[in-house]
């Protein structure tokens, strides 16, 4: 899963990056452009449960789930028509499953803005009005060939025709093509032109130091963003990067001095990880306690597959227990015991937090 993030130049991007990396990759300047080829970062995925099981089985080692990150460069009014680096932003951005904004809301006379002033609304507009247009381009193009197939007689153009009238409504209204309300049969229908604005988007208000506590409600208000299935949560950067050389313990114990419990960094990766749908179960044993990423709504064979292929193909079986149970149980052998490990077949839908173990044929 890739997750760019994007935002107007000195917003706080390559700043953010560096937290969720936790690491210096990012030059983080104060003038435009300061990113030109994208940074690329891989992140685990925080999860308590992952040490818990460990603990169970007495594994050596935990392998995590991850997300890459990509610090794209900053995107400036006229991308879309090549100003600034656009032709390149608009590149690495069609590359990316989902998009984190980070949106500018701390007033700094040191930190430069692009625009002069700062205005979340007016940046938010910015970004995704470049984004629309050239999504409206690639539409356009599309109509002109979906329109002459239609005349000739083709069934799937002419069932095409209106889907992509609504869609080109909706982003002249200046919407993202993501929260044009279609049914899963016309989402397939437009997956194939590749538009920016039909992932999905997260944004992340970088805040100053004393307005991490800042509720939903508010940043939706400042930022405009009504849409509640696209999340808006609260960053500050420069308390990340004053807290990159922390230990865990430090690093909770300085939130905690701003009354945060949760550490933000997790809270953004974690979501932009639900947001693509996807999920995990866990391998559990004395070698290592692993995270596997799946799809949600994924059966035990497909889940058996991201192991190795050919696990996929011969699968039989998978005991299967919850985390939690496992836990509790103090391990396999009295989670048996106990009636906790089921025996899953072929049609199985795995859930977020099983502990399998797959049984193949030969």
């Amino acid at each position: 899963m890739k997750v760019g993030i994007v935002g107007l130049p000195n917003v706080g991007k390559s700043t953010l990056f560096n937290a969720l990396t936790k690491s210096y990759a990012a030059e983080a300047a104060n003038f435009p452009f300061c990113t030109i080829e994208p940074n690329v970062g891989i992140v685990n995925v925080n999860d308590p449960r992952l040490q818990e099981l460990c603990k169970t089985v007495n594994g050596q080692k935990i392998v995590p789930a991850n997300v890459e990150f990509v610090d794209i460069a900053g995107l400036v009014e006229g991308a879309s028509k090549g100003e600034g680096l656009g032709n390149k932003f608009l590149s690495h951005i069609r590359q990316v499953d989902a998009i984190l904004q980070v949106v500018r809301a701390f007033d700094d006379s040191n930190v430069h803005h692009v625009s002069g002033s700062v205005n979340p609304k007016r940046d938010i507009e910015i970004i995704n009005t470049e984004l629309i247009i050239a999504d409206l381009e690639t539409l356009e193009r599309r109509i002109g060939d979906n329109a002459k197939k239609a005349r000739s007689g083709d069934k799937e153009a002419v069932a095409r025709t209106p889907i992509y009238e609504a869609l080109k409504t909706h982003l002249e209204s200046g919407k993202l093509a993501i929260t044009l309300g279609l049914d899963e049969e016309e989402k397939l229908q437009i997956n194939d032109l590749f538009l920016l604005t039909n992932k999905q988007f997260i944004y992340a208000v970088n805040v100053a130091e004393d307005k991490l506590l800042t509720s939903e409600v508010e940043l939706r208000a400042v930022t405009g963003i009504s849409e509640t299935n696209i999340p808006v949560l609260p960053v500050s950067a420069k308390i990340e990067m004053e807290m990159l050389e922390f230990s865990e313990e430090d690093r909770t114990a300085f939130l905690a001095d701003y009354g945060v419990t949760t550490n933000p960094m997790d809270t953004i990766i974690s979501t932009c990880y639900h947001l693509l749908g996807l999920q995990y179960y866990f391998t559990a044993g004395e070698i290592e306690v692993h995270a596997w990423t799946i799809h949600q709504g994924w059966k035990a064979p497909q889940a058996a597959g991201v192991i190795h292929t050919d696990f996929e193909k011969k699968f039989i079986k998978a005991d299967t227990v919850n985390w939690k149970d496992l836990v509790d149980c103090g391990g396999w052998a009295n989670a048996r015991e106990k009636g906790k490990v089921r025996m899953e077949g072929k049609e199985y839908i795995v859930q977020d937090g099983d502990v399998m173990l797959f049984k193949f044929g030969g």
